[in-house]
């Protein structure tokens, strides 16, 4: 299984349709504080449907915490500052995918410790198109490792 990390986020909906997405790919959901709304949020259960049944969520107080408790998996943080695409990255069952916030991505901290493992989604240069929508990225980068690992349990 895969671990979808999201740092910091920001929108509830997204985050619903996130975990639904974990839900229906075995994937585990990973959500570092501060969030941009309450984990009780209509708009984030509402955005999950009824498959919040079905899907692991582990919480953490910052990246350090997540850091040292995942500190065995691999780790591949998603950015537009990446040169390298994330079609060019070999996953392994287990791998973490970490996401920045929709308004200020991670900090250059976690730009500088997880540099090495950076990966970005290609996409056309036009000004104040900073990147995709969080949980499109996140389908995106999540079905390529599925279907490089013959889609884990999936039918």
């Amino acid at each position: 299984m895969f671990h979808i990390v999201l740092f910091q986020p920001q929108i509830p909906q997204n985050t619903g349709n996130i975990a639904r997405t974990c839900a229906v790919t075995e994937s585990e959901l990973h959500l570092i504080r501060p969030y941009g709304f309450q984990i009780t949020d209509r708009s984030l259960k509402r955005a999950g449907l009824d498959y919040w049944d079905f899907v692991s969520i582990h919480e953490y107080e910052n990246f350090n915490e997540f850091f040292i408790s995942n500190s065995e998996k691999r780790m591949f943080l998603m950015t537009t500052h990446a040169v390298k695409p994330y079609t060019q990255e070999s996953y392994q069952d287990g791998d973490c995918l970490i996401f920045g916030s929709e308004t200020s991505g991670v900090t250059e901290e976690i730009h500088e410790k997880l540099k090495e493992f950076s990966l970005r989604i290609p996409m056309r240069a036009i000004s104040n198109a900073r990147c995709l929508n969080l949980s499109n990225s996140v389908a995106v980068v999540l079905y390529e490792a599925l279907r490089q690992n013959n889609f884990l349990n999936l039918m």
